[in-house]
């Protein structure tokens, strides 16, 4: 069988005579290498890619430790240029995992990220180089954090008072590691470090609200940030303008994405450290603390094909951890889901996550999966016009689209579309339902009790709850004259605070046919669209709250310090 002319075939006569043997296949080695090259920088011209040759490029040591070496391998990919505004890295095959490595180099160093396609013999240039670097060792002492250092400590702290204590008598080198630790047994979403005139102030943020945890001396304060900087990925000799960094601590079940933002204050950097536990993302659905008609009215608009569900309130309020759930639900193999978030908070299995840079917006990754045929988009939130209107019209054409918007309440979605210049004959077809929530802390378990309630509250609970819609399945159940609430009062389960963990409280605003028809006359106020959700039998949070209240799960002092 004829296989065709070999190379060594169409080369001139007089230059196989002329050459000797060694000659001739180098000089075959080299027209082949010359061709491959030609061929990867055809194939970066149709990607849309620019290309490059590494062969004989100089790469400093300082750019190619960019990526670490066995990174660099994995995903056959190269740094080969990092000037600190601007990021050059080649890769042989640019696929996902390429493009969330260069998302996550722009958010650490923030720099343009730029891809260049390279031949693989490029790649093997690059990675020799690694070869002839020094072999640092690295000295973890004092920084690493570890599972083992977390559960040394579960014991021993039970209080605020205990973590004090401790903290004035650990090492410099346990310091860290214990504020941390402190943190994760207290349940804490975040601890604040604020530098203060004679001292050093620690708080941690529990269930949504900041407690004095711990104090430390000034002078410790500089080894302390030093410490942190350096676990972070943060500049040392940097204290005069704000930084951001990240680390992960992983525990035996669980696994800590660790955010860490510097900020200059008069009396040095106030530090905030945002933990993210992993296993606050498998939250399901049935567990945010909807129910009776507010849970089936969701349900039945998640399982849509299309429109638009869309969450509200303040930062804070736990709109992503509702969202997240709803994608849970909906995350089956038969459904492509693909987000767009603002940072990525948790990963979800099985959903395409993408998060925004610089150089990549809302609305430019919002145009792109649209051409991805998802059947389900979430967009972190629609800050602008552009990024509503794409959002509006990927609703109509047959996605699920979920989101946030800031307002203070499910009845403010419609006006705040409107207020952005979205078209009112399109935003009627699109919004399925509008949710309000907040977070509000739940009474501690171990130490419930009955709560003296004075007049002046009992009187507001009251008329909040004669105001419930006449169609209102609560209505009949409640017995308006023989009102009970309850409060936590303290003990070691809850740090002595009296509430342990949190509940959602809702409003669930399904957009009725009524409802569409006004809303694409346009001119509404939030005043209009409440009236018409409350005689569609829609309850308010507040209202949510305070049956929340009468059954034990939180105060009454909770709901009026969140939602009212």
């Amino acid at each position: 069988m004829s296989i065709g002319p070999s190379l060594e075939d169409l080369l001139p006569a007089s230059t196989k005579k002329n050459e000797s043997g060694g000659q001739l296949k180098e000089k075959i080695k080299q027209i082949t290498l010359r061709e491959k090259e030609e061929e990867t920088e055809k194939n970066a011209l149709a990607l849309g890619l620019p290309y490059i040759s590494l062969i004989g490029m100089g790469i400093s040591p300082d750019t190619l430790t960019t990526i670490p070496e066995e990174e660099s391998r994995a995903l056959q990919i190269v740094c080969f240029l990092n000037n600190g505004t601007r990021i050059l890295i080649g890769a042989i095959d640019p696929n996902d995992k390429i493009k969330d490595l260069a998302n996550m180099l722009a958010e650490k160093h923030h720099a343009e990220v730029v891809t260049y396609l390279i031949s693989k013999r490029s790649l093997e240039a690059a990675l020799l180089i690694y070869k002839n670097l020094p072999k640092i060792r690295k000295n973890v002492k004092g920084i690493e954090i570890k599972s083992e250092d977390i559960e040394k400590f579960k014991n021993e702290i039970k209080s605020f008072r205990d973590l004090n204590e401790k903290i004035q008598k650990v090492s410099l080198t346990e310091l860290v590691t214990i504020i941390v630790a402190g943190a994760i047994i207290s349940r804490a979403s975040d601890i604040h470090i604020e530098a203060e005139e004679a001292d050093i102030k620690i708080r941690y943020r529990i269930d949504g609200v900041l407690n004095d945890a711990a104090t430390i001396a000034k002078d410790t304060w500089s080894k302390v940030i030093s410490r942190l900087k350096q676990l972070s990925g943060l500049k040392i000799n940097i204290s005069d303008r704000p930084q951001d960094g990240r680390f992960s601590i992983f525990l035996k079940d669980d696994r800590v994405d660790v955010r860490v933002s510097a900020l200059p204050t008069a009396f040095g950097e106030s530090v905030v450290i945002r933990l993210l536990m992993s296993s606050s993302s498998h939250l399901s659905f049935e567990e945010l603390g909807l129910r009776g008609r507010a849970y089936d009215t969701l349900q039945k608009e998640i399982l849509r094909p299309n429109g638009m569900i869309i969450t509200t309130g303040p930062t804070g309020s736990g709109k992503t951890t509702s969202l997240y759930a709803v994608l849970t639900k909906l995350n089956t193999t038969d459904t492509k889901i693909i987000t767009i978030e603002d940072p990525i908070e948790y990963e979800l299995k099985g959903v395409n996550q993408s998060q925004v840079n610089p150089h990549y917006t809302f609305s430019q990754g919002l145009r792109s999966i649209v051409r991805q045929d998802p059947d389900v988009i979430m967009i972190g939130e629609i800050r602008d016009l552009e990024t509503a209107e794409i959002a509006i019209q990927a609703a109509l054409t047959g996605h699920l689209v979920l989101s946030t918007i800031h307002t203070n309440d499910a009845f403010g979605a419609v006006p705040r579309f409107l207020s952005l210049g979205a078209k009112p004959f399109l935003l009627a077809p699109a919004l399925n339902v509008s949710i309000g929530q907040r977070l509000v802390r739940k009474i501690c378990v171990d130490c419930k009790q009955e709560a003296t309630v004075t007049e002046a509250e009992m009187l507001k609970a009251k008329t909040l709850l004669e105001n419930l819609p006449p169609n209102s399945e609560y209505k009949d159940k409640i017995d308006i004259n023989n009102l009970k609430f309850f409060k936590g009062a303290g003990c070691d389960s809850c740090q002595s605070i009296g509430y342990k963990g949190r509940i959602g409280i809702y409003e669930i605003m399904p957009i009725t046919d009524i409802m569409k028809d006004t809303v694409t006359k346009g001119n509404l106020s939030e005043f209009d669209i409440k009236k018409m959700a409350h005689e569609e039998g829609v309850i308010t949070m507040v209202q949510d709250g305070i049956i929340k209240a009468l059954e034990g799960i939180t105060s009454l002092d909770e709901i009026f310090r969140v939602a009212e």
